[in-house]
């Protein structure tokens, strides 16, 4: 900035003494040699300001992209770590556009905002001072369009911003209908809604291109009313300056340096017009960056957790009642103990609580009322890294990472031995049609597993949990997606994985549950029979009309098979 402000003094003697003195002046020769060295610091003065705006620009890029990088990587890390009930409440579509567009946005202000806000601010102020060194009066002139200039760009920085945020919104949306459309692209074409959802997409984005023209007429209004100003106030400085010169009340070099620095002085203003636009957008990226990370998790560590390095397995339900919207319960007053290495199985209708049941339990959400207890801790009360590193849950709706299928079965124990990995994929018995792949164990699938049919896929699932090696292990729908006789060999394999573990099952057929030790009947959220397989059908209730169901559906299959 310092040495941007002296080219412009430079024309004072450059005019004054060299190309156009007054009087009789120096001889040539003086002239000549005071017009060298002028020249000399003149391009001394640019090469110096070059060097130093390069530099100024290395500096920034890197700060401005590590400070970009450290907020991108917090916030995944706060994503990671915010409760499930944070995604439910939101589509995927618009979290993915806080991580990748709103940094971005907050990176090109970082990167460069920031520093042209410094430069030119620093310019102004080196400006004005000497400015009101030269010639005061004259540079109040100047400074008459600049409060009706600050005026303009507060009243259009309002306007903008809500225009902006506008914006944002809208493209976290269409982002949102991306991320869902892609994902169930075979849905679409299986019903040949192809046209439906290219009309669905091209509404959005019309609504979003409106918003951006909202904001682009916004700003082009403001910057030509701004530009406006900075013009009269160059023409007020040539008409009062002129008239200066012309009554000999200033010298024609100190005219030219003046106006120079009129130049340099509206730039900035100009500048800083720009960033409204800039600093209107990256403010509303900030905001919703900073709402991300003001939220704090749902489930999280009690300040007095405790450790608990090896849990037994006790599991206990006090008076639980828990609902995803708090006026509307899922499960109400469930009171249940479940002993170490006993096998559980919940049953009951669509929608009974069997899911929340276990979800419960893995903690991914805490109770409305009363508690759960592990060991006779309650649930709260224990760190989550324990309790989690402890349970292994083979999903109903299996989800696997792009990768290979040996890196998938290793994702809970990355450190694990290829001999561990194939001990795992055995007992699940996933290991002989791993065998018959491209690669066997290096096999690379695509995301969501690709490339495997849903019996292998769970398969694979059941391998991942028997390699984590839990003290509860949960089974939800662990054999759905299977044929019969891949579920009987799965059935022997979890036979044998149970064995001294507390085990939670959730099976669509019943029939897979009369190993259990015993059967934990649900209905609209309440426990009503609890009992052997052979117990409750003997009692003919719930769990018998339940059976009873699941026959008459299986003859009718038989039959249309």
């Amino acid at each position: 900035t310092a040495f941007g402000l002296l080219p412009p003094y430079l024309n004072k003697p450059l005019m004054d003494q060299v190309l156009a003195p007054k009087g009789p002046g120096r001889p040539l020769e003086d002239r000549l040699k005071l017009l060298g060295i002028l020249v000399l610091v003149l391009a001394l003065s640019r090469v110096l300001m070059s060097a130093l705006s390069a530099a100024q620009g290395w500096l920034s890029a890197w700060l401005g992209n590590r400070i970009t990088h450290d907020i991108r990587s917090r916030l995944y890390h706060h994503l990671q770590y915010l409760s499930l009930s944070f995604y439910d409440r939101r589509q995927l579509g618009t979290v993915i556009s806080r991580i990748n567009q709103d940094t971005g946005q907050l990176q090109q202000f970082l990167v460069w905002g920031v520093q042209d806000l410094v430069v030119n601010f620093l310019l102004i102020v080196g400006i004005g001072v000497m400015l009101f060194w030269m010639n005061w009066r004259l540079a109040l002139w100047v400074l008459l369009p600049a409060p009706f200039i600050a005026f303009l760009a507060h009243s259009f920085w309002w306007r903008l911003r809500l225009y902006i945020q506008r914006f944002f919104h809208r493209w976290g949306r269409l982002n949102a209908f991306l991320s869902e459309t892609l994902s169930g692209l075979k849905i679409v074409r299986a019903f040949a809604q192809e046209p439906r959802e290219i009309s669905r997409f091209r509404q959005r984005s019309w609504e979003l291109a409106l918003t951006g023209v909202q904001v682009e007429r916004a700003w082009a209004v403001a910057f030509s009313g701004i530009s406006l100003l900075i013009m009269l106030g160059t023409i007020l400085v040539w008409y009062v300056g002129g008239r200066q010169v012309l009554f000999e009340r200033m010298t024609l070099g100190t005219l030219m340096a003046f106006l120079m620095y009129v130049g340099m002085f509206y730039g900035p203003m100009r500048a800083l017009s720009w960033l409204v636009n800039w600093s209107s957008r990256s403010l509303a990226a900030a905001e919703r960056v900073f709402e991300v990370l003001d939220t704090r998790p749902d489930v999280r560590d009690a300040d007095d957790a405790v450790p608990m390095p090896r849990i037994e397995g006790r599991i206990e339900f006090r008076d639980v009642t828990f609902g995803y919207e708090k006026n509307k319960p899922v499960l109400k007053d469930i009171n249940l103990k479940i002993e170490p290495g006993e096998m559980i199985g919940l049953v009951g209708h669509s929608g009974a609580g069997k899911t929340t049941t276990v979800n419960l339990i893995c903690r991914f959400y805490d109770v409305d009322s009363g508690e759960i207890l592990i060991d006779g801790v309650p649930l709260h009360k224990i760190r989550l890294q324990d309790l989690r590193r402890q349970i292994g849950i083979v999903p109903q709706d299996t989800f696997l990472f792009s990768g290979t299928i040996a890196e998938n079965i290793s994702y809970a124990k990355p450190e694990a031995t290829r001999e561990e990995i194939i001990r795992a994929a055995k007992i699940a018995n996933a290991h002989d049609f791993i065998l018959r792949k491209p690669d066997g164990y290096d096999t690379v699938i695509g995301e969501g597993g690709q490339g495997l049919s849903s019996g292998e896929k769970q398969r694979i699932a059941i391998a991942r949990a028997v390699l984590h090696n839990p003290r509860i292990l949960i089974l939800d729908e662990a054999t759905s997606q299977v044929d019969v006789e891949t579920e009987r060999q799965i059935q022997e394999a979890i036979a044998r994985l149970v064995e001294g573990r507390t085990t939670i099952a959730i099976a669509h057929r019943l029939s897979t549950l009369k190993n259990a030790d015993r059967l934990v009947v649900l209905k609209e959220g309440k426990i009503v029979e609890v009992g052997t397989h052979d117990e409750l059908l003997e009692k003919k209730g719930e769990f018998h009309r339940l059976v009873q169901m699941y026959r008459e559906v299986s003859q009718v299959r038989a039959v249309v098979r």
